[in-house]
């Protein structure tokens, strides 16, 4: 009981956009996301990525924002349940602030990623793709799904290994408090 009266309250002052300030990552790993790391603030990586209709980007397309970066790939059967939690954190809160950018990232034909979007009633994410890797290089990533947390200012702050979901009161609070910084 009292751990839950702890838990509920560390996820209300973390939702509570008054208490601007630095994330509370313990608070968010205590609400829900118990394999949240934070990571020392530095640059993403300039790596080209590109999307199903040819085009290229880099992150820094998004720099203004707070980007939710989630590597994943087509036969990876965590990506399969964190995929709508993603979804929806992006109808929730995605606009002018805030984005989530799925990247699949190997061997993803445009056909197998159609299909997954389809299968899991995914309708609001961005198709891109990282065919040789490279982002996912640069990243470290080695395991999927990893998702990276990246402020306004184009900078790694936290990451996680493995399934969550975003659609959480944990992650959006934790999104909440990213935008109140």
């Amino acid at each position: 009981m009292l751990r839950s009266l702890a838990l509920y309250t560390s996820l209300l002052i973390a939702a509570n956009a008054a208490v601007a300030g630095p994330v509370d990552w313990q608070a968010a790993r205590d609400a829900g996301l118990p394999k949240l790391i934070e990571s020392e603030a530095v640059p993403v990586p300039e790596i080209e990525f590109t999307d199903l209709d040819g085009g290229t980007h880099r992150l820094a397309d998004w720099k203004g924002k707070v980007v939710l970066l989630n590597f994943w790939a087509t036969w990876c059967a965590p990506c399969r349940e964190e995929m709508p939690s993603l979804d929806a954190l992006q109808k929730a809160k995605g606009g002018e602030d805030f984005e989530v950018l799925t990247v699949a990232s190997g061997r993803n034909t445009e056909a197998a990623i159609n299909r997954f979007f389809q299968e899991s009633g995914v309708t609001d994410l961005p198709t891109l793709t990282d065919p040789q890797m490279a982002l996912a290089r640069a990243f470290g990533v080695m395991a999927m799904p990893v998702t990276i947390l990246i402020d306004a200012e184009g900078r790694e702050v936290a990451r996680m290994t493995g399934d969550a979901d975003w659609s959480s009161p944990a992650a959006l609070a934790l999104v909440d408090q990213m935008l109140a910084e």
